[in-house]
């Protein structure tokens, strides 16, 4: 299992790409990149979590950790995908120290949670791993909670307090608009919820993490206190990337203009 929990719990500054296309050759692409993780997005993404297998494969014999980010709270969601081998989870909207407390128990097995134990799954190496893996899965997967409420910024410190919280990641689009500021990001209300949020990660020994539109605003996040920074997407590099050529092939295209308007 990769070391990204480790990585992440020493304070170590880490950056990753979602994955919002389901597409297994654009995970391998972005994993190879030299990325520390990746979110494959099933929240707001294109795939299903019949998708995810096929990702994790692609992404297994690169460097990037595969985080996977559930669509909703349930507890066999986060079975799903931890089964066929996610390195972690990102649990959008908690709102409360109960959303937390719930969200780690999903993650864990008992004694200190609710997971649910099978031996036959890729994760286990299908029954070959099953010893060594259950005996390192609480200390080895990654909890990632995201912020994204003002009820989450009222109980932001009883929902970092939570043992076994990794990350607080803060969702800008969600958060700016639950503020009433959407897609403001320099405005005071949504720099002080970044400034709150990186406080309380600090104070609970965890860390602050958010998605940035560009590395130009890397070092802003990391003088605020962020240390586990997502930017872009494979949809938003393919996009960004074609259109990029298309407007400069285009802007050339009298360079292949037949003289006289016509072929023949």
């Amino acid at each position: 299992m990769k070391n990204l929990r480790e990585r992440v719990l020493r304070g170590e500054g880490t950056v990753g790409c979602f994955l919002n296309l389901g597409s297994s050759l654009t995970a391998e692409i972005v994993g190879r990149s030299g990325f520390d993780w990746v979110v494959i997005d099933l929240e707001h993404g294109a795939g299903s979590e019949g998708d995810v297998l096929h990702q994790l494969q692609a992404l297994e014999h690169t460097d990037a950790a595969a985080i996977v980010r559930v669509e909703s709270h349930e507890r066999q969601r986060f079975h799903r995908v931890l089964d066929v081998g996610a390195h972690g989870i990102m649990v959008p909207r908690v709102n409360n120290a109960e959303d937390a407390r719930s969200a780690v128990a999903a993650m864990r097995y008992q004694p200190g949670g609710e997971r649910g134990v099978a031996r036959m799954n890729r994760a286990c190496g299908f029954g070959t791993t099953f010893d060594s893996y259950v005996a390192a899965a609480d200390s080895s997967l990654l909890t990632v909670l995201q912020i994204e409420t003002k009820l989450s910024l009222d109980n932001i410190d009883s929902i970092a307090a939570i043992d076994g919280v990794d990350v607080l990641f803060i969702g800008p689009v969600d958060l700016s608009r639950d503020l009433g500021i959407f897609g403001q990001f320099d405005h005071s209300l949504f720099l002080d919820a970044v400034r709150i949020t990186a406080q309380a990660a600090q104070r609970a020994g965890k860390q602050a993490g958010i998605i940035i539109d560009g590395p130009a605003n890397l070092s802003k996040y990391r003088d605020l206190g962020y240390r586990f920074v997502a930017c872009s997407s494979d949809g938003s590099l393919l996009n960004s990337a074609a259109r990029n050529l298309a407007d400069s092939l285009k802007s050339r295209k009298s360079q292949i203009a037949e003289p006289h308007g016509r072929l023949g």
